[in-house]
């Protein structure tokens, strides 16, 4: 009995790596997410260009002498920027050398965040240099968002979840809902990086790519009514999915209403611009967290799937 006593003692703490993971990505969830909001308030503010050079700033780490405010919100973008980065590295670390107690995609899945960072990296440098070319401001915002996905997916599989709810077909539509909203906030990006609407207001040009936007904001809209209302009407729908769906309709109704204000100001206010993508960014990642839980109760709840998969998570 002794012997087992101690065998059990000097097992590993296999939830141990697992919380102290969760916790990381979470925590740099937050920061992407801030990350992108001082993005928005640095392009708004025409301070894409404060930093002349690339990485550092005039030359320096930190720049004192010039030091404005549009030097600050460029610097401290890249400062939030290389922070994240290092801590992707921390994240990548830990997955695989905790490998042995933690879920086989994981490693994996850390990898592919690391790789998005980097590519993040490159893609900020590239706004710099090539004079933030549209098409490379827009894929960075892509990327951005790819990468907040990407560790909100990571965090929400970690979570210690027992849903086994009833959700029949709500991930897919929640899966269709984020993709439309992905595709949306993609479009608002060409918007800003075109400057569409003041040329369009100032002399009726780029109106299509305004018009682009403003219509392409229909289908997601659609979508994410249709997870919020099919939500209510779920039956033995776990209480933190039906959370999810409000805070998803609550969301869209301010989006909704802040792109409104933002169109009528004719983007005067700089603080309602930036809101505006700031809520569009929670929009989205709301519904990839009410995907996966969807997901997970889908595909481990053998009398919802027949094709019953048991999700490790």
């Amino acid at each position: 009995m002794s012997e087992f006593v101690l065998k059990q003692v000097n097992l590993p703490n296999t939830s141990q790596p697992r919380v102290m993971i969760r916790r990381l990505v979470w925590k740099i969830s937050i920061a992407t997410f801030i990350l992108m909001a001082i993005g928005s308030a640095t392009r708004v503010m025409n301070a894409g260009l404060a930093c002349p050079d690339w990485p550092l700033c005039y030359g320096e780490l930190i720049p004192t002498q010039q030091m404005n405010l549009q030097v600050f919100l460029e610097w401290f973008h890249r400062l939030d920027a290389a922070l994240i980065g290092i801590s992707a590295i921390a994240l990548v670390i830990l997955s695989w050398w905790h490998r042995r107690v933690l879920p086989g995609w994981l490693p994996w899945a850390s990898l592919f965040a690391l790789f998005l960072i980097v590519f993040q990296g490159i893609l900020g440098g590239l706004t710099v240099t090539e004079l933030l070319r549209f098409d490379i401001v827009t894929a960075h915002l892509g990327t951005a968002l790819l990468f907040f996905t990407t560790l909100l997916v990571i965090g929400t599989l970690l979570l210690p979840y027992q849903g086994m709810g009833t959700v029949g077909k709500l991930p897919w539509f929640a899966l269709t809902a984020t993709i439309l909203v992905y595709i949306q906030s993609l479009l608002g990006a060409v918007v800003g990086s075109r400057w569409a609407l003041h040329q369009c207001f100032a002399g009726y040009q780029l109106c299509n790519v305004m018009y682009a936007h403003i219509f392409g904001l229909i289908p997601p809209t659609i979508a994410t009514i249709a997870v919020v209302l099919s939500a209510w009407q779920t039956p033995a729908l776990h209480p933190a999915m039906r959370k999810l769906a409000n805070v998803a309709g609550c969301l869209l109704i301010t989006q909704i209403l802040i792109g409104f204000a933002t169109f009528r100001l004719h983007l005067q206010v700089e603080p309602l611009t930036v809101t505006h993508q700031a809520v569009g960014a929670a929009l989205l990642g709301t519904l990839v967290t009410f995907t996966v839980l969807g997901l997970r109760d889908s595909l481990s709840n053998p009398q919802q799937n027949p094709t019953h998969l048991n999700l490790q998570v």
